[in-house]
């Protein structure tokens, strides 16, 4: 700022954002004073560097809450996670699959995981057909991250939010899809 800008012949810009053109360093400082603000280099790579005439301390404000903003709008994906058992029943089904929209209309990506216990492993099928289901239901809104495959005595899937999908749709727009028992 001020007196720190060493280029010859600088490209200036005053408080409305009109262009004063370009010229001498010291010429654009003799402005600033004029005026009572300071002389503030915006682009140093531009050629020439572009140098804008405005009050230091607004100018930092105002790059702070542009900032802030910009944080207060980012939103960090979280992997939250569903767990099932081999032989979940429809309605506990019906209820994870509806949380699982729910997380992915909020933007986070959603891991199911169906845990085997004991001899269960040995029909790892139902589980597998039972996320199948999981990701049909929630196909609408979401695209397969990792496809369905077998951890130890886990098999998993991790669905992540579709980026055309920003309006929160009905979270009662999710339909069951009846379930047959394991015999």
């Amino acid at each position: 700022m001020n007196e720190e800008i060493d280029a010859r012949q600088i490209r200036v810009v005053d408080e409305e954002g009109q262009m004063l053109g370009i010229m001498s360093s010291e010429e654009a400082r003799r402005i600033a004073t004029e005026r009572g603000v300071d002389l503030v280099e915006i682009a140093p790579k531009a050629d020439p560097p572009v140098c804008k005439i405005i009050d230091l301390g607004k100018f930092r404000y105002e790059h702070q809450k542009r900032e802030k903003l910009q944080k207060k709008n980012q939103h960090q994906q979280q992997l939250k996670e569903i767990r099932f058992k081999a032989a979940t029943d429809t309605h506990d089904f019906d209820f994870k699959t509806r949380h699982a929209r729910e997380f992915l209309l909020e933007g986070d990506k959603v891991k199911a995981t169906v845990f085997f216990r004991g001899r269960e492993i040995v029909h790892s099928a139902l589980g597998i057909e039972l996320l199948r289901r999981f990701v049909a239901q929630l196909d609408d809104i979401s695209k397969v991250d990792q496809e369905i495959k077998m951890e130890g005595n886990n098999c998993a899937v991790i669905l992540s939010p579709e980026k055309k999908e920003k309006e929160k749709a009905p979270v009662a727009a999710a339909k069951p899809v009846a379930a047959k028992k394991p015999e």
